[in-house]
C-alpha cells in the first residue's frame, strides 16, 4: 500500500507525531476488519488464532501495557519473562478471551484502547524518549516511546494476518507502518538469537531495505552474539547481502515468511536465515 508519509526516526520526540498518526490509522484498519460479524472465525496467518482471537490478544497485551505503566509510575520493581517465551504465553493468554461474545470482547479492546492512547498523548518528549522506562512483559524495561511502536506491531500486523486468511496471499504492510518497525526489528533481532543455530556461525553481511523508510546496515554475527549497525560504504567485507522491501523484512523478522532477496555465499545465507528463533 503506498504511503505519502514522510520518514522519521520514531525513538525521538519528534518522531512522536507521526507514530501516533500511523498507529492510529493501523488501529482503525484493525477494527474495520474485526467488527465485520463474517470475519471473527476466519483462521489467520497467525497459524493457531482466528480473527477473534487477534482481539483477545490485542485485549490481553494492552492491559498487560496498562498494568505496566501503573507499576512504572509507582516506582515498582516488575520482571520480564523474555522473548523465548513470549509466543507460547501469548498464544495460551489469547485464547482465554474466547469466552468473550464478539460485542463484549471488542467492546472491552476498544475501551483499553482508549485508555492506552490517552497514556501515549501525555507523554512528554523525556519520558517518550528514556525519562519514563516502563518494563515491557517480555523485553524488559524500555523507553515509553517504545510502546506506540509495539501497537504498531499488533495494529499494523495483524491486518495483514487477517488479509491474508481472507484470501489475499500478496498482501503487504503499509511502507510506514514498516518503516517505523524496521529499527525495532534489529533490536529484536540481537535478543532472539537462536544459540545453537548460531553456534560455528562467524560472518558478516549486510541488509539494503529499498525506500525512503529503508537504508542500509552491515550485520556481524559471532560467538552466538548479533549486532548490526548502519552501512555508510558499499558492504566492502559482507559476505552476504540481503535485499528487502519494508515490508518484506519486518514480515521476515516476524515470522510470516523468509522474504527477500539474497547474493553472495550460499553457505553464509543459509546460516543466517536460520540464526533467530520464533517469537
Amino acid at each position: 500500500m503506498a504511503t505519502t508519509i514522510a520518514p522519521v526516526n520514531p525513538m525521538t520526540a519528534e518522531g512522536k507525531s507521526v507514530v501516533m498518526d500511523v498507529m492510529r490509522r493501523d488501529r482503525k484498519k484493525f477494527f474495520e476488519l474485526v467488527e465485520d460479524p463474517k470475519n471473527w472465525n476466519v483462521q489467520t496467518r497467525c497459524t493457531e488464532w482466528e480473527v477473534r482471537d487477534l482481539v483477545g490478544h490485542m485485549i490481553d497485551v494492552t492491559e498487560g501495557y496498562l498494568a505496566r505503566w501503573e507499576n512504572a509510575k509507582k516506582g515498582e520493581t516488575v520482571d520480564a519473562a523474555g522473548l523465548a517465551v513470549m509466543g507460547e504465553k501469548l498464544n495460551d493468554h489469547a485464547l482465554e478471551f474466547r469466552k468473550l461474545s464478539r460485542e463484549e470482547a471488542i467492546a472491552r479492546l476498544k475501551k483499553d484502547a482508549a485508555k492506552m492512547d490517552t497514556i501515549f498523548e501525555a507523554l512528554t518528549p523525556e519520558e517518550w524518549t528514556g525519562g519514563l522506562l516502563v518494563t515491557h512483559p517480555y523485553m524488559g524495561p524500555v523507553p515509553s516511546g517504545f510502546y506506540p511502536a509495539f501497537h504498531i506491531m499488533d495494529y499494523g500486523i495483524h491486518p495483514y494476518d487477517i488479509e491474508y486468511g481472507l484470501g489475499d496471499k500478496l498482501a503487504e504492510l503499509d511502507e510506514a507502518s514498516a518503516g517505523i518497525l524496521i529499527p525495532y526489528c534489529f533490536i529484536i533481532m540481537q535478543y532472539t538469537v537462536d544459540q545453537k543455530s548460531a553456534a560455528g556461525v562467524d560472518a558478516v553481511y549486510g541488509f539494503d531495505i529499498s525506500g525512503p523508510w529503508g537504508g542500509k546496515w552491515r550485520a556481524t554475527v559471532k560467538d552466538g552474539q548479533w549486532s548490526a549497525k548502519p552501512e555508510e560504504g558499499d558492504f566492502k567485507g559482507c559476505q552476504a547481502l540481503f535485499h528487502f522491501t519494508p515490508s518484506d523484512f519486518v514480515l521476515s523478522v516476524f515470522g510470516r515468511f523468509p522474504g527477500g532477496s539474497a547474493s553472495g555465499d550460499p553457505e553464509v545465507i543459509e546460516k543466517v536465515r536460520g540464526l533467530f528463533f520464533r517469537f
